[in-house]
């Protein structure tokens, strides 16, 4: 008997090309991420029929449909097991009447489509790779991260205190050794030995550190922390395939590994740690006194150009920083104000809801995928209405910028709100909250935050974001002119 999960991965099995174009397969926490052999067999308009379907998002490593956090966990394995399946799966239902939604969706892919060429530089194609080291890592972030915050709460409460101990260790274990899987997925990504990458990636984290001296100053373990791993699993991938170059093939199984491993394991010790070390106090420092010293204007900056970065493909360069961040100080301050950008795009496509209350298409659009707004995954509003209609982008910057300043306001007040993982966004974050005033206070200048960006970015789009866009006409696309017309007057 075929569950929802099975059926969602069998409706789209054909609609990607087919099993033969299908070369690989993996997954997120909301995306599933598939290696096509070929682009142009893809059924997107078929794609985005599908009800599970929130998003599409195409770039030069891979085709990523976006399906929500837990669905996508349950959809990948049922995909993978029709690849190898012997029967073919039954055609998916059709996309229906060409409706306003259907045509802003196309617009949101040509902007997905330029965006990919725009993006196609050394630095974002550089920048995709280090978000690809860090992705694979954010499940167990999460699930470490739930568990430190019950155990804090724990030990706050004064209860359970035969178990803290454990959650602690449960915990903490693995930030304790993520170096070591940074330093893999590092090699795999960049073309070496993924487990070459985590043996000198090992090297950071290893106790025995502590008896080495750099220019008369003693290691200490964990130093330089993910910021070395990577350097060091990086610079481990170009002396594996310099090695491969020269040395002879009945030797490479014994001296590649070991020249690896002994020349990439003393630069690491001698001029990685050292520097990887100074690089991530740096950060640690310029995050902790730029939200208290300058907290609202800088939370407004940030909350405010989250949305372009991500169009621009530049918030993948805040991944490392993020795990630095959590490495050293337990959360990372950064994430829940770039948060409120997705409260403002929530907002933003409530007063277009509201707004162009005729249009049955567009809002039946943004009824589907605002549950997966508020839980912090953006792509299906983003791509299916505000950036097709343009000022609502603009004014859910704004709703982010409101949210952003509200959290950095009290960032200078001494009250920190962080997260300890990387992923979850919108409510979904709360559960990952921590900071140095206890949850409460935590949970409610995030909450706070999250309203402000809601309220400012549904008011600014309502009143500013559309136009002169009316809804008076019944039952039709947005009151009476043609889609087109009406995508063209509500853009910047």
């Amino acid at each position: 008997m075929r569950t929802p999960d099975s059926t969602t991965a069998a409706a789209i099995l054909p609609l990607v090309g087919g099993p033969a174009n299908v070369l690989t397969v993996a997954h997120c926490m909301t995306r599933l991420r598939l290696g096509l052999r070929d682009r142009s067999l893809v059924d997107e308009e078929g794609l985005r029929a599908l009800p599970a379907v929130l998003g599409l998002v195409a770039d030069d490593r891979s085709y990523q449909i976006v399906l929500g956090p837990g669905t996508v966990a349950r959809v990948s394995p049922a995909f993978e097991a029709l690849l190898t399946a012997d029967t073919d799966p039954p055609a998916p239902p059709g996309a229906g009447p060409d409706t306003t939604a259907d045509r802003l969706a196309r617009r949101g892919a040509e902007l997905k489509a330029a965006r990919t060429r725009r993006n196609a530089t050394p630095l974002k194609l550089f920048l995709r790779r280090i978000a690809d080291v860090f992705v694979p890592l954010i499940p167990a972030l999460i699930g470490c991260g739930v568990i430190a915050g019950l155990n804090g709460l724990l030990v706050n409460l004064g209860v359970l205190t035969g178990l803290t101990p454990a959650l602690t260790a449960i915990s903490s274990g693995f930030m304790a050794l993520i170096a070591v899987f940074v330093g893999h997925n590092t090699a795999k990504v960049f073309g070496g030995t993924p487990v070459l990458g985590g043996a000198v990636a090992a090297v950071v984290v290893y106790a025995g550190v502590a008896k080495v001296t750099v220019l008369g100053v003693t290691l200490a373990p964990g130093q330089g922390g993910v910021l070395g791993a990577l350097a060091a699993a990086l610079l481990g991938t170009y002396v594996e395939k310099w090695c491969r170059g020269w040395v002879p093939p009945t030797l490479d199984v014994l001296v590649t590994p070991t020249l690896t491993v002994l020349l990439t394991g003393l630069v690491t010790l001698y001029a990685l740690m050292y520097a990887a070390g100074q690089l991530s106090a740096a950060i640690g420092t310029a995050a902790t006194w730029l939200l208290s010293t300058t907290g609202a204007f800088a939370g407004l900056v940030l909350g405010a150009l989250f949305l372009p970065l991500v169009m621009l493909g530049l918030h993948q360069a805040l991944i490392p920083i993020h795990t630095t961040l959590i490495e050293q100080q337990g959360y990372t301050v950064l994430l829940p104000v770039l948060a409120m950008a997705g409260a403002g795009q929530v907002g933003a496509a409530l007063a277009v809801y509201v707004r162009l209350r005729h249009d049955t298409s567009l809002r039946t659009t943004i009824r589907s995928a605002l549950p997966a707004g508020l839980l912090g995954v953006g792509e299906p509003l983003i791509y299916g209405v505000s950036l097709p209609l343009g000022r609502p982008f603009v004014t859910a910057c704004a709703g982010g910028a409101a949210g952003g300043a509200f959290i950095g306001f009290f960032s200078m007040l001494g009250d920190r709100v962080g997260s300890t993982a990387i992923g979850p966004s919108g409510l979904a974050l709360f559960p990952l909250l921590s900071g140095n005033r206890g949850l409460a206070v935590t949970a409610a200048i995030y909450a706070g935050g999250l309203l402000t960006g809601y309220a400012v970015g549904f008011a600014a789009t309502y009143f500013l974001g559309l136009g002169g866009l009316t809804a008076t006409g019944p039952g039709g696309d947005l009151g009476g002119a043609s889609p087109e017309r009406r995508a063209e007057q509500a853009t910047v």
